[in-house]
C-alpha cells in the first residue's frame, strides 16, 4: 500500500488547540504534543474495533504525517487503520507498515470532493449507482451513515 496522501484541513478533530503556540517554560515540547496526538490517533483506532494488535502510532506534526505499525487479520483491516489515521485533520500522508496475517488485493481509494454521494461513487467506480452500501460497508464503523460523507475524506473502494 506504501504512502498515502490525505487533504490536511479535512477529517476528525482529534488534537483540539492549535498546533503552534507560543513557547513558555511550562508549555509542552514538540516531541510531547508529537506523541499526544500519536496516542489521540491510537485510541480512534481502538474506538473502530477493527481487530488490530501492537498498533503503534507516530505523529510529525511539521510534515503531518503518521506512521502506524502493528498487526491486522486482514488487508481489510490494514486500509480501514490507514483511513482512521488519515481521515484525521492536520494528517497529510500516511505510512501503513503494518503486517496482515490474511493477506489479500488491496482497494482502490477516492477522495471526495463537492458533490459526491455514495451513488455517485458506486456508479463511478462500479458502473451501478444501487451498488453503494458496498462502499458504505467497507468503511464502517468509520462512517456511521450512507449520507455523511466530506469533501477531503478518503474512501476505501473495494473490488466487486
Amino acid at each position: 500500500m506504501g504512502l498515502l496522501s490525505f487533504i490536511k484541513e479535512s477529517g476528525e478533530k482529534l488534537f483540539g488547540g492549535t498546533p503552534a503556540q507560543a513557547a513558555t517554560p511550562d508549555a509542552p515540547s514538540v516531541e510531547e504534543l508529537n506523541a499526544k496526538a500519536a496516542q489521540a490517533i491510537e485510541a480512534y483506532i481502538a474506538a473502530q474495533n477493527l481487530g488490530v494488535s501492537d498498533v503503534q502510532v507516530t505523529y510529525d506534526a511539521a510534515q503531518g504525517h503518521v506512521s502506524v505499525s502493528g498487526q491486522a487479520p486482514t488487508q481489510t483491516a490494514k486500509e480501514k487503520v490507514t483511513l482512521c489515521c488519515g481521515n484525521v485533520s492536520s494528517v497529510t500522508s500516511v505510512d501503513n507498515q503494518m503486517e496482515v496475517t490474511d493477506p489479500e488485493p488491496e482497494a482502490q481509494f477516492h477522495d471526495v470532493v463537492r458533490g459526491d454521494t455514495l451513488s455517485a461513487i458506486a456508479k463511478k467506480f462500479y458502473g451501478d449507482a444501487n451498488k453503494y452500501p458496498k462502499i458504505f460497508e467497507a468503511n464502517q464503523p468509520m462512517l456511521s451513515n450512507p449520507d455523511k460523507i466530506y469533501p477531503g475524506q478518503k474512501l476505501r473502494i473495494p473490488a466487486l
